[in-house]
């Protein structure tokens, strides 16, 4: 609004970068190809703490957010703070989120914090970088984790997406409990 760029005019650049999308999705299929044996031994393990990464994060975001005694409204926004950008937008909408909101707490919690995190607590290993920065974030800390690795991207890859889907599911049954 302040720069008056009307949607239509908007639209041309959207366009471009939804058609990126899939060559982007290609992109990281490739790594998680060359890596498939390392990816499927720790299947197990990975599926556990992406599992235990997507809810525990939910619950604890929302958690300390009530603590702190946000409105309602704020602690679903905090809660569903770990999907990808455009699936937990929608998700705000559905547990009476703010889906602008969320969208900020995305970018910022995943790609900020969690590197930085990780090199303190000196988390070296690529397949749990990967897990890690997929499981909590979205595609800015997919790609971070790409740039430390090619292991690690394609595990923040699989993660991103896994996360998501774990998150729409969990997140209409437990945020109206925490909210």
């Amino acid at each position: 609004m302040a720069t008056r760029i009307s949607f239509a005019d908007y639209q041309p650049a959207k366009n471009i970068m939804t058609f990126l999308l899939g060559p982007a999705t290609v992109a990281l299929a490739i790594p998680l190809y060359k890596n498939r044996q390392t990816f499927f031994r720790n299947l197990v393990p990975a599926g556990v703490g992406l599992l235990a990464g997507s809810l525990g994060t939910m619950i604890a975001a929302a958690l300390i957010a009530r603590a702190f005694k946000f409105t309602p409204e704020l602690v679903s926004s905090i809660a569903i703070k770990s999907a990808t950008v455009p699936i937990a937008v929608e998700i705000a909408k559905i547990v009476q989120g703010n889906p602008t909101l969320t969208a900020v707490l995305v970018v910022i919690t995943g790609a900020s914090f969690g590197p930085w995190l990780m090199d303190r607590l000196a988390i070296t290993d690529p397949i749990s970088r990967g897990l890690a920065l997929g499981t909590i974030s979205h595609g800015q800390g997919t790609a971070q984790a790409a740039t430390e690795s090619e292991l690690s991207g394609a595990i923040a890859g699989v993660a991103m997406g896994l996360g998501a889907v774990c998150t729409s599911l969990a997140a209409p049954w437990i945020v109206p409990l925490l909210a």
